[in-house]
């Protein structure tokens, strides 16, 4: 009889232990649940960003990812200000300052993820040393994309720009030389591969270029390299001043710059997605 009794309250106790284990791990909020992060992105990135939600790597980090598409920079970032995305991935540190200082913002950039080389195409020319004067240039209708374009231009020894010009809102009125007589035409971004006939040289971001069937790297006739004046074209991560320090946010780049996301981006981007590591909080200083 006293076996039983002994038995008994040695499953008593036991019992009572594993209860108020279980009240202590409630108490502490501690969940083997994945957080969950809305990460806001378009094309070529979403892809990517798609790709990662699917590694190991994420769930061993905590996370559970979800992608929204959207297909329009401004509401990209107008959704991550309204809380709709925790984060986007799509844009450059100049398009990032273009917006915040057309819609008075406050978005901050929390890490960086790549550069992809802007290029200057032609149906017509084979090299830059024959553009000839009085050649029709196609430049992106959007502050960020026509100063990077500008800046490009230059780069190539066909236009030299003001001492202040602005790598984000820079516009050809900021040329102090064009010995070429260069005429420009604004056009939507998204259209440079189509209008390729219809004008002498047309500068392309990479994504377009590339969706349009277009290699930076094999295609264009002079491209981007990173430099002082190529930072503002950087791409990052963005988000609010108050989830920047978020530390599942912060765990992103780390799965970005991983061995097997690089492998799945050159494989499936031609390598035209140019990896790159830089401290965030210098870079956003340099180049506010």
């Amino acid at each position: 009889m006293k076996k039983y009794v002994g038995a008994g309250l040695l499953f008593s106790a036991l019992l009572f232990a594993g209860c108020g284990q279980q009240t202590d791990t409630a108490a502490s909020g501690e969940s083997d649940e994945p957080e969950k992060v809305i990460i806001g992105s378009v094309g070529s990135d979403a892809e990517i960003w798609n790709y990662i939600a699917g590694l190991d790597e994420t769930k061993e980090a905590g996370l559970s990812i979800e992608v929204k598409e959207i297909d329009s920079g401004p509401q990209l970032n107008t959704a991550t200000v309204d809380g709709e995305v925790d984060v986007n991935a799509f844009q450059s540190l100049g398009y990032l300052l273009s917006f915040n200082s057309d819609s008075d913002k406050d978005l901050v950039p929390i890490a960086t993820t790549y550069m992809e080389p802007m290029g200057i195409y032609s149906d017509s020319i084979d090299a830059i040393a024959d553009v000839p004067d009085g050649a029709v240039v196609a430049l992106a209708d959007n502050p960020a994309n026509t100063a990077r374009g500008l800046r490009l231009l230059e780069a190539a020894g066909l236009i030299t720009l003001a001492d202040d010009f602005d790598n984000g809102t820079g516009t050809p009125s900021d040329i102090v030389d064009n010995p070429k007589n260069l005429s420009f035409k604004l056009i939507d971004d998204t259209t440079g591969p189509r209008i390729l006939q219809d004008v002498d040289l047309a500068l392309i971001s990479n994504t377009v270029a590339f969706e349009g069937g277009l290699n930076v790297l094999t295609d264009s006739l002079y491209k981007e390299e990173i430099d002082q004046n190529t930072k503002t074209s950087i791409n990052v991560l963005v988000t609010t001043e108050e989830n920047a320090d978020d530390p599942a946010l912060q765990k992103l780049a780390d799965l970005y710059h991983s061995d097997e996301v690089k492998d799945y981006i050159d494989e499936n981007f031609g390598g035209t997605k140019v990896d790159v590591q830089e401290d965030i909080t210098t870079l956003w200083q340099e180049v506010q």
